[in-house]
């Protein structure tokens, strides 16, 4: 039965080899010891064992590493390396991974040159927006070098042989010894004082890291970081890097790629010059050939031809075009009236004036309104109250009384006699007229022959 808890061994060395990968204090560090087994691979990657006495390690350094070695690794050489250490899983052993390699001889220096690196690329006098451009047609070079060495000749030499145009100014200094680097910046300060040098080499041939430690001082990377000219730095081979090589405008490789860099090519600028010319010449061909095209054009055209009566036409069009204009014109400005007539009227009419007069005159037709309305209400009611009156007139027992009626009353009773058969002969009556009463008594009664 399988357990689940077992793994495979290159799951372990895989972890393991994390682990390395993981761990910082393990990716950045500088050892020395003695070199052995040393073995140079066909590919050029490098093989060896570094150790000391209680100790020992694998070890590589790949080819683009170890290509810039200014030395030969050899048995029993002692040694600095800045490197990493990681695991080799096919074999499941740990081992260094060399970047950079010093012999132990002059690893003093070579610690003091990364510190000083360090320091001056963080103050950023490496940074690319400090670097100047170089002139393209410099009339005068300086060169800041040996006047004994070869560097010195083979500078001189290639701007003469590329542009002989340009004049060469040599500032001689010591290039290695304890007065090199002092005597370098007096020189760089000397040639920003003169003002007539357009560019500056500064540099020397090879050498182990001793001789050129002088442009590794901090008073040489200062003096050309703070120099108003371009400066081309030129130190060593290819392969060696200095201070002076970081802070400079430019780096070349060597001193005559320095030369190089600082003139042009005077075979190659007439060659520029050549194709230019010719180029410049197809487009001034080009552009006559185009304009007498157009010249021939407008030879044989109506207008060049006619003109006065193509002016004469002209003329007319511009006749009609100012008539058109002009009831364009006018026609905007009806519109924009009547567009200002209305605006004003909505304006008088919505300003508080506007206003008060639309609700004064509302008042008006109001109370006119009101008053015909009261004058119907007061007719329509004095009509009914004729009307009532006539009744009540009609019903008024005076008002028989005016066509010679009168009403019998019994003497001191308010009963009115209506029939023969309610008073006795001697019975006191009360006879009321319109103008007053009379008093008097029945003699006798007399029925009527509707009575029977």
């Amino acid at each position: 039965m399988q357990n689940n808890r077992y793994v495979p061994i290159s799951s372990v060395t895989r972890y393991i080899k994390r682990l390395f990968e993981n761990d910082s204090n393990l990716q950045d560090v500088w050892v020395k010891g003695e070199l052995s087994n040393v073995k140079l691979h066909s590919r050029g990657h490098l093989y060896f064992t570094l150790k000391d006495a209680n100790s020992r390690v694998s070890a590589v350094m790949f080819a683009g590493n170890n290509k810039y070695l200014n030395f030969t690794p050899e048995e029993g050489m002692n040694v600095l390396i800045q490197g990493s250490f990681s695991v080799y899983e096919p074999q499941g052993q740990y081992q260094l991974y060399a970047r950079t390699m010093q012999q132990d001889g002059v690893g003093n220096l070579f610690l003091a040159y990364e510190a000083l690196k360090n320091k001056l690329e963080h103050e950023g006098l490496f940074h690319p927006s400090h670097k100047k451009l170089l002139p393209k047609f410099p009339v005068n070079i300086g060169v800041i070098t040996s006047p004994t060495g070869a560097a010195v000749r083979d500078v001189f030499t290639t701007i003469k042989r590329r542009f002989p145009l340009a004049s060469v100014t040599l500032f001689p200094v010591l290039v290695q010894g304890p007065g090199a680097a002092p005597s370098i910046v007096r020189a760089i300060e000397q040639a920003n004082k003169v003002n007539k040098v357009d560019v500056l080499i500064v540099g020397r041939g090879g050498g182990s890291i001793e001789e050129l430690w002088a442009f590794n001082e901090e008073i040489v990377a200062r003096a050309i970081f703070n120099s108003h000219l371009p400066v081309i730095a030129a130190v060593g081979h290819e392969t060696d890097f200095t201070i002076a090589d970081f802070v400079a405008d430019l780096r070349a490789p060597t001193p005559t790629a320095a030369a190089e860099l600082a003139v042009p090519h005077l075979d190659e600028l007439g060659d520029r010059l050549h194709q230019r010319s010719v180029r410049l010449k197809r487009v001034m061909n080009d552009y006559i050939i185009g304009h007498q095209q157009d010249l021939l054009r407008f030879q044989k055209s109506y207008a060049f031809k006619y003109p006065t009566q193509l002016v004469k036409q002209k003329e007319q069009e511009l006749d009609r075009n100012l008539e058109k204009l002009k009831k364009t014109f006018e026609n905007f400005v009806g519109q924009h009236e009547k567009k200002f007539i209305q605006t004003e009227r909505q304006l008088s009419l919505f300003s508080p004036a506007g206003q008060l007069q639309k609700a004064s005159e509302r008042v008006v037709t109001l109370h006119k309104v009101l008053m015909k309305e009261a004058n119907r209400h007061i007719r329509q009611h004095q009509s009914n109250f004729s009307n009532k009156l006539s009744r009540l007139s009609s019903l008024n027992p005076l008002g028989v009384m005016e066509r010679g009626y009168s009403l019998t009353y019994k003497k001191g009773k308010n009963e009115l006699v209506k029939s023969v058969s309610q008073v006795k002969t001697g019975e006191a009556l009360t006879i009321k007229l319109k103008d007053g009463q009379i008093d008097c008594y029945i003699v006798g009664t007399e029925g009527s022959l509707e009575n029977g």
